[in-house]
């Protein structure tokens, strides 16, 4: 059947049925929303649908990606992404868990207009859960992953075994890897070139990238720093690590002191990145601190810095070839404080230098009595950053980073890169 004629055909029936013109006209629209298949010509290969939760430690996404597979021997093509995300993440109701599973039933009703109902018994729905919810008690984590699959049971979908489940940090590098990758056209068969990802969550960070030199797989710390995989016949042995605590929140109370501090109730956590008269309340993973500037002491970059360098000196290991080896993709809390800092644009995002972080942080810093930043956090945030990319991986100054959100319209995450590996099985080890 042509496709020009699905939509007179579905008018015909529609009218066939009794409805008016006008019902006839809204019924079509909400056809063609939920058969995007449709438009397409018929002798198109299969077209197939995933959907994927990335429950963050500070929000909670789902991914609807549509894809077209059109020789099982190539790579498919991803035709669409729909993408919503939720805050708090579920780590924040480590105390109510039952709230967490209403958190993704909402988000379900996304999948439910998204795909079409036909398909929605042969379309997987897996949840990967992150840094927020390593960071909590494994009977707290537990409770909320327990009450997540009792939604996905619930669902119409098709649950696959371990679909609701933690993910390690290794993956997660890997996986955000692949996305770019794939994104970025890298991983066909005769593309030599790959780019490197960095990405700042609020719990954990990731590096990885495809060293082109021997010797950085080898003076790597520790062999968890290097990661094989095969992907559509191809190996890949790549530098990845992910380092819990050191997302941009969990870097916050590491810097105010407050990272696994007891007596919330009645303590002040001070910085001299803060606002000298600023004094607040700060929650995160479901703990709320009581934080401040310093009224009698300094405030400004250089003493931020001093803060800051405590958090990451030594815990970050700087891998042997970074520079000119790789174009390196940042994202996450790296886009969305350069956006915050006026750096980039918030759409189209843009080429920074690692310099760029530090010169802004030291005006955001130093004018934070005069100008108040539009977040108190800002100096801590742009001066952590500058830090992690100068004295934690050791980047150069003149280093350019690829700041984005999206590459291709598709959100630069680890969703897209786990979704291949459900349906790929990348056996990562």
């Amino acid at each position: 059947m042509k496709p020009l004629t699905v939509p007179l055909l579905l008018l015909v029936l529609l009218a066939v049925a009794g409805l008016s013109r006008a019902q006839v006209q809204t019924s079509f629209l909400d056809w063609s929303r939920i058969l995007p298949s449709l438009s397409r010509p018929a002798n198109h290969s299969r077209i197939f649908y995933a959907v994927m939760f990335d429950a963050g430690s500070t929000g909670t996404r789902i991914h609807v990606y549509t894809f077209i597979q059109s020789d099982s021997a190539e790579l498919p093509v991803l035709d669409n992404e729909m993408f919503h995300s939720i805050k708090p993440g579920l780590s924040a109701y480590a105390d109510s868990p039952e709230m967490a599973g209403q958190t993704v039933r909402m988000l379900l009703k996304v999948a439910k207009k998204t795909v079409p109902r036909l398909v929605w018994k042969r379309t997987p729905l897996v949840l990967r859960a992150t840094a927020g919810l390593r960071l909590l008690s494994a009977e707290k984590a537990h409770a909320i992953l327990d009450q997540v699959q009792h939604v996905f049971d619930e669902s119409p979908f098709l649950v696959p075994d371990n679909s609701v489940s933690i993910m390690n940090g290794t993956n997660e590098g890997i996986l955000a890897w692949i996305t770019v990758n794939f994104l970025t056209g890298h991983l066909k068969a005769q593309s030599k070139k790959t780019v490197g990802i960095l990405d700042l969550g609020g719990g954990s960070t990731q590096i990885t990238f495809l060293p082109k030199l021997r010797k950085t797989i080898e003076s790597a710390p520790v062999a968890d720093f290097v990661a094989r995989f095969e992907f559509f016949n191809s190996t890949f042995e790549l530098y990845t690590h992910s380092y819990l605590g050191h997302g941009l929140m969990a870097a916050r109370l590491a810097t105010l002191g407050a990272l696994g501090a007891e007596g919330l109730e009645w303590q002040v956590f001070k910085s001299s990145c803060l606002p000298k008269k600023f004094r607040d309340e700060w929650s995160f993973g479901g703990l709320t601190y009581r934080v401040s500037g310093d009224p009698d002491g300094y405030a400004g970059y250089k003493l931020c810095y001093q803060e800051v360098l405590k958090v990451v000196k030594g815990i970050i290991h700087q891998p042997y070839e970074l520079e000119d080896s790789n174009v390196f993709y940042a994202f996450s809390y790296y886009f969305d404080r350069a956006v915050d800092a006026g750096l980039i644009d918030g759409v189209q995002g843009g080429m920074l230098e690692v310099r760029d972080f530090k010169k802004r942080a030291k005006e955001v810093c130093n004018k934070m009595t005069k100008y108040p930043p539009i977040s108190p956090f800002l100096c801590m945030d742009m001066t952590y950053i500058t830090c992690l990319l100068k004295d934690g991986f050791g980047f150069k100054e003149s280093t350019v980073l690829q700041l984005t959100k999206k590459v291709n319209n598709v959100e630069a995450s680890w969703a897209l890169g786990a979704t291949l590996d459900h349906f790929h099985n990348l056996k990562i080890h």
